[in-house]
């Protein structure tokens, strides 16, 4: 980039004012200064447009190594399955073991899941631990709080 020093923009200042004149000299600097200005706008817009398309374009290079490792991976499982599967569902007699029955284990339910209620542990909480804790017990308005807490007459 062009480098201006102090001594140059003085020496640009004054040819300027000898040229221009001093009558016409503010009028042409503003316009000398909007131009500059959407120039510099302008250079910003394009170079954060470059650097959006290239942060763009890596994480598209991000992206599909990330899907060809997730493939991989996923082929991977699939393979270590089936030859788990394989071993699983081989004849018996070939590998030298005693004969098995291949039926499958019968599956026993013992009724739904058991779920916790909160509201009989709430229940179960003593009264004193509840006021000790500061547990809300019954509800209440936000005029009767403050009714409640306002300091009375002295």
């Amino acid at each position: 980039m062009i480098d201006f020093g102090i001594d140059k923009l003085a020496i640009i200042g004054a040819v300027a004012l000898i040229v221009i004149g001093p009558e016409r000299l503010p009028k042409v600097a503003r316009t000398v200064g909007v131009l500059l200005g959407k120039a510099q706008r302008y250079v910003s817009q394009v170079q954060s447009e470059v650097n959006r398309s290239i942060e763009l374009e890596e994480l598209k290079k991000v992206k599909t190594g990330l899907e060809d490792a997730a493939r991989d991976a996923g082929q991977t499982v699939e393979d270590r399955i089936n030859e788990a599967r394989n071993a699983i569902y081989t004849d018996p007699q070939a590998d030298g073991y005693p004969e098995t029955s291949h039926e499958p284990a019968p599956y026993y339910s013992y009724g739904p899941p058991v779920r916790k209620n909160w509201r009989l542990k709430r229940g179960a909480t003593p009264l004193w631990y509840k006021q000790r804790a500061g547990v809300r017990r019954h509800v209440q308005s936000g005029a009767a709080r403050v009714a409640r807490f306002r300091p009375g007459p002295r």
